[in-house]
């Protein structure tokens, strides 16, 4: 019966983890949308060194408070980390910006089997045939639902590499950082989300500018966009601290896997309370298709052999491996 209860909880643990990361993601898309349609507030990669400030000002408070426990991270380690992070940032923008939406869509979702590589290389993962079929599934159908005009150019692809390469190695980071030092989600952000801050304040108007052709310090500053700025910065403590709190929980991959139902419910939302406009019958199929591959993902890598680490070891001179734990 104790099996089954543990079981229990961290099914609901990981529902739990999950719902808290798909609330604040689409709240903070809904917020920065209307931040940069109604206010022309463009300026997203300092709009993002804002977030890492407030999430840092919450970690000093935790810290004070004492939920936040000493903890260490080596200096090579946490500059590794906020590289990948910062290019994640930077990239990401520009890839939107060089790239038609469709191509920008394919190149998030090739995320998926670049975080399977770096598990299988790094973490010696090894995938199920249904495992991988299911992967493909999930990636066909939110082709299906978001993918339309696709063009490409040359710089449009470097930024779109970069974007996904970089997103994937912070992704795997997080939970490897994570599992190495026996860190909290809560560790970790006291540890990366000062230096992130720091270097995103200080480089974040730069960026923008050269994105944007915009100066922050020119931007019309007023009671509004003031409130939405501080909206979007308290929001994204909570999309910060899910990520981190999700990739712990589920791997870079699964969290790949499941975000990619947020895409899904962004949807369904956009049909609910904007009308029918945008719901045709490939949105509708590719819809389906992903749910049936996220369904089919949890069940394929849940049973034995669906994904797990494979160690060897040495023994008295023999060759002897084994299958470590399911991730």
């Amino acid at each position: 019966m104790a099996p089954a209860s543990k079981a229990d909880k961290k099914a609901a643990g990981d529902v739990a983890a999950w719902m808290f990361n798909v609330v604040t993601s689409v709240g903070i898309i809904i917020v920065n949308k209307a931040l940069m349609a109604n206010y022309g507030f463009f300026f997203a990669t300092t709009l993002t060194g804002m977030h890492f400030a407030t999430t840092t000002l919450m970690t000093i408070v935790l810290r004070w408070l004492g939920y936040i426990q000493a903890s260490h991270l080596p200096l090579p380690d946490l500059l590794k980390f906020v590289l990948f992070a910062n290019f994640s940032i930077v990239g990401m923008n520009i890839s939107l910006m060089w790239n038609s939406v469709g191509f920008y869509q394919i190149a998030k979702l090739s995320m998926i089997p670049v975080s399977c590589l770096l598990e299988v290389a790094f973490d010696k993962i090894r995938y199920s045939r249904d495992t991988k079929l299911s992967i493909v599934v999930v990636l066909l159908g939110v082709a299906v639902c978001t993918v339309t005009d696709v063009s490409v150019n040359t710089k449009g692809f470097i930024a779109a590499f970069v974007a996904v390469w970089s997103t994937a190695l912070q992704q795997y980071y997080v939970h490897y950082l994570q599992r190495k030092y026996s860190l909290s989600s809560f560790n970790l952000l006291g540890h990366t989300a000062p230096v992130q801050a720091a270097s995103l304040l200080i480089l974040g108007p730069f960026v923008d500018y050269w994105l944007t052709n915009k100066r922050i310090d020119h931007f019309a500053f007023n009671f509004p966009s003031l409130v939405f700025i501080i909206l979007s910065c308290t929001i994204a403590v909570g999309t910060n601290l899910s990520q981190f709190i999700c990739i712990g929980r589920f791997t870079a991959v699964s969290f790949q896997v499941i975000g990619h139902m947020k895409t899904i419910l962004v949807l369904i939302l956009g049909f609910l309370f904007f009308g029918k406009e945008g719901l045709n019958i490939q949105v509708v199929v590719g819809m389906i298709i992903a749910v049936f591959g996220m369904i089919w993902y949890g069940n394929a890598s849940s049973k034995p052999g669906g994904k797990e680490r494979r160690t060897h070891s040495v023994k008295h001179g023999s060759d002897s491996s084994q299958v470590d734990d399911k991730v």
